[in-house]
């Protein structure tokens, strides 16, 4: 902000320095906010844990691999299948907690993808994954 008349006075021009006592007051003030919060950040129950020697389970998860060719077959892990056999082997499935991982031909109907789909989630399978092939520069 300038701060003069509007005086066209020979030798005198606005003052053209930015006034940074805002900023500043701004920045100590977010500062003492901070200090004071900070701490509260770290408020936790103080519990005694029991030490016991364990190894950490990497337990993978059960993946599907469903493939939809051009024609709208069902592939399972390479197998086919047919249409009316997924419902059940998705529900059988789902004991395991797997992700579905979702192949699909490029000239399948959107409409065999969303079917897939449909009885995944009505079987309660919900880790879905799309695998696509990467592009070629």
């Amino acid at each position: 902000m300038a701060f003069g008349g509007f005086d066209d006075k020979p030798g005198v021009s606005p003052m053209a320095e930015i006034n940074t006592t805002p900023l500043v007051d701004v920045m100590l003030v977010l500062l003492v906010i901070f200090i004071i919060t900070a701490p509260l950040f770290h408020q936790a129950v103080p519990i005694d844990l029991p030490k016991v020697d364990a190894t950490r389970l990497d337990d993978k998860p059960q993946v599907i691999q469903v493939a939809l060719d051009e024609q709208g077959r069902i592939y399972w892990n390479g197998e086919a299948i047919h249409r009316d056999a997924l419902p059940a082997r998705l529900a059988a499935a789902r004991i395991d907690n797997p992700e579905l991982h979702l192949r699909a031909d490029r000239g399948t109907r959107y409409e065999k993808v969303a079917e897939v789909m449909a009885a995944a989630q009505a079987a309660g399978i919900v880790k879905i994954a799309f695998v696509t092939e990467p592009a070629q520069p």
